[in-house]
């Protein structure tokens, strides 16, 4: 891997601007701050070959994953490694604002349409923005801020409840060590909570904590949790950690020593956490595990105070509000034709009359005629589509709102991404696939589309001449051959009761 930029400003400046996915631009912004030293960018052919060999760079130094970007095709085309005016791209934020510049020394064919590019990278524009920012610091600030002599490095990337926190004070007691706290703002960690709210409950049990340095690390998962481990504890080393607290499956790879701590549990005779085998099991209480913490929060309860500081379960219920005042995506795909369209309308009028949060239609063809004019019926619009629904009903559900959609979404991965948006806003989904069978929204037809996908006078017509994937992860089935729109409405309604997410008085309304 080259180890320098060489390109000149004027020639950056002219170059195509990409944007990133977002694990790459974490990985971008790792690469920049020096926390993947020796790493100086995106690795390129000859890095991964002999990554996948021997477990090293091209140069032979150690590391172990890879740090790749990949970029379109079409985009790909019009950089040339050979060319020193066309070699250059320019990456920026999710926002369009530059980050970086990224000096094309290697391009490769990958995959779905995509080219691997490779070569060093370099920091433009005035280094970033978002929550938290001052808390983003790179390893050569963050070092010469820690004290001599060990240094305890914790990845907090859950909250911290009384079991983690009495771990942390006596692994840093035991070795004398000051400790890092580094919470990962990457993509896939926080336990189901924004970045922000991660941040804010860390902090909110600071008070419990030895003296200790805290940072915001952009790491996002890897494919595997042996990639996570080996990563996190390279990333560790370059802030100058010396022991790593494990917090699951925990690799050292970089000289680190790893501390696996034991299994504490909560003595009822005093009130103190101690190791599990030290207290008799009838005064012996297990730590929380993280399903029953999500469900204390989904129904509303307070989080025991045995268990978790009450400044920390102050945030963690602010942040995750019981699930009857939380926001959610109301998501019904079926057929033209199956009924979707009435049940929505249905749904929303019964949620307005209740007046509990407000409520959004996402209707399909109003949706096609404001928010996707000038989108065909291809594969790629039929998910631009979607996608543009789902980006929307997420917002609306991002506060406290309910977004009603419903498109006839075919595909899906194109519904498994307005899921992972409407989720990734801290909100509900419920997919209700409306599954009236073919045959009786064709009886229906009352816009005469299937007859004439069936005379040959329309393509693309789902269910006809282009696939439907029926969902395998529908929350709610309903078929509408025998059912009345009131009482399709009704099973939708007794979902959201029966799982909290509109109070019990309210279902026969």
């Amino acid at each position: 891997m080259s180890n320098g930029w060489v390109l000149p400003d004027e020639v950056l400046r002219g170059a195509q601007a990409y944007t990133p996915r977002p694990a790459e631009l974490a990985d971008l912004e790792l690469l920049l701050s020096g926390a993947y030293a020796p790493l100086t960018g995106f690795m390129t052919r000859a890095d991964l070959t002999s990554l996948a060999r021997r477990g090293r760079l091209a140069d032979g130094t150690s590391w172990p994953v890879p740090v790749t970007l990949h970029v379109p095709a079409a985009l790909a085309e019009g950089l040339d490694p050979a060319d020193p005016e066309r070699r250059a791209l320019l990456l920026t934020d999710g926002e369009g604002a530059p980050v970086a510049g990224l000096e094309v020394t290697d391009r490769w064919a990958a995959r779905d349409g995509l080219v691997g590019v490779g070569g060093p990278v370099r920091r433009v524009g005035d280094g970033g923005h978002g929550p938290f920012q001052r808390l983003r610091r790179g390893p050569e600030e963050v070092r010469p801020l820690l004290p001599p002599g060990r240094v305890l490095g914790v990845f907090a990337d859950r909250p911290l409840h009384r079991p983690q926190l009495a771990q942390i004070a006596h692994a840093a007691r035991t070795i004398g060590a000051h400790l890092l706290v580094m919470i990962p703002v990457g993509d896939g960690v926080g336990g189901g909570l924004p970045s922000e709210a991660l941040v804010r409950s860390v902090f909110a049990a600071r008070d419990r904590m030895p003296p200790a340095t805290i940072v915001a690390v952009p790491l996002s998962r890897r494919a595997d949790e042996i990639s996570d481990a080996l990563l996190r504890a390279r990333v560790a080393a370059a802030y100058g950690v010396t022991h790593l607290l494990s917090t699951g499956e925990m690799l050292s790879g970089a000289g680190l020593r790893v501390l696996v701590p034991r299994e504490l549990a909560y003595d009822n005779r005093d009130g103190q956490w101690r190791w599990r085998e030290d207290i008799p099991p009838r005064n012996r209480r297990l730590a929380l595990t993280q399903a029953e913490i999500d469900d204390l929060l989904d129904r509303g309860f307070p989080l025991p105070e045995w268990h978790t500081p009450p400044a920390v379960a102050k945030e963690l219920s602010r942040a995750r509000p019981a699930r009857r005042h939380r926001g959610m995506v109301i998501f019904l795909t079926g057929l033209s034709g199956s009924g979707k369209s009435t049940i929505a309308r249905g749904l929303a009028d019964v949620l307005r009359e209740q007046g509990d949060r407000t409520t959004t239609l996402l209707d399909g063809d109003v949706v096609r005629r404001e928010l996707s004019a000038g989108l065909g019926f291809s594969k790629a619009d039929r998910d631009a589509n979607v996608r543009r629904i789902g980006w929307v009903a997420a917002e609306i559900a991002r506060h406290r709102g309910v977004g009603i959609c419903c498109p006839i979404a075919p595909y899906a991965q194109a519904r498994a991404t307005a899921r992972e948006m409407a989720l990734a806003a801290g909100a509900g989904f419920l997919l209700v696939h409306v599954a009236t069978p073919l045959e009786v929204c064709e009886q229906r037809d009352r816009k005469g589309l299937y007859a004439r996908a069936r005379a040959g006078l329309l393509t693309g017509m789902t269910g006809i001449d282009d696939p439907y994937e029926e969902p395998t992860d529908a929350d709610v089935v309903v078929d509408t051959t025998d059912l009345t729109v009131d009482e399709a409405v009704r099973v939708v309604m007794e979902h959201l009761t029966e799982h909290g997410w509109i109070e019990p008085r309210l279902q026969s309304a």
